[in-house]
């Protein structure tokens, strides 16, 4: 009987261990595999997609490019900014070295054949019913000290100006950034939110990512 009950114990032990390891590991790899929100997302034509790009040191080549991941957050926090809803999903560093046929298109902003940019990709939500103007990213401050306006964006994905009431949209912002230093941190300024009138309505708000 002794036998039995010792038996028992132990095999309650470890399917409780089983259990807390599979529940742990699950959780971790469902953080980590959570990227649905980019599946309505159309990859950008000048910049090398870097859905798949989610573990530092690995590399994704398509017509555009070789991209490789030096550091990732998966931010996915929302900021409520007026009638705008701001929704960060995941934030990049990565070393891109655009296909030949691209030179020319980064050259606006590096002569270099290859460089690093930092990215976020991000959601927006206008949750009135009036059309607003706004810009997830009118500023961006790095840790290295360099600061760029929306113009260096090198994406290019029309999520700055007018928005419909009650409509949303989703896209990447990315900024060319020093090669030669460790970027560990950027602070974003987005815009102020304007009416129809071009009337501000909302003030702009500061969020800092670390790396």
């Amino acid at each position: 009987m002794k036998k039995i009950i010792v038996l028992i114990t132990l095999l309650s032990v470890m399917l409780v261990a089983c259990s807390n390891n599979n529940g742990g590991s699950a959780s971790e790899q469902e953080k980590q595999n959570d990227t649905g929100y980019l599946d309505d997302y159309s990859s950008n034509p000048q910049v090398t997609d870097d859905r798949n790009l989610v573990e530092v040191g690995k590399s994704v080549s398509d017509e555009r490019g070789k991209a490789t991941l030096k550091a990732i957050n998966y931010v996915d926090k929302a900021y409520e900014i007026g009638p705008i809803q701001l929704r960060i999903k995941d934030a990049k560093v990565i070393h891109l070295r655009p296909d030949y046929s691209l030179i020319d298109y980064f050259h606006v902003l590096t002569h270099e054949e290859e460089f690093d940019f930092t990215k976020v990709f991000v959601e927006i939500e206008n949750t009135s019913e009036e059309k607003v103007s706004f810009a997830p990213i009118a500023m961006i401050k790095t840790s290295t000290g360099e600061t760029f306006d929306w113009e260096k964006d090198i994406y290019l994905e029309d999520l700055n100006g007018e928005i419909e009431g009650k409509s949303a949209k989703k896209g990447n912002l990315g900024f060319i950034v020093d090669t030669s230093k460790e970027l560990e941190w950027i602070e974003i300024t987005t815009s102020d939110v304007f009416d129809q009138n071009q009337k501000k309505i909302h003030d702009s708000q500061k969020i800092k990512i670390e790396f």
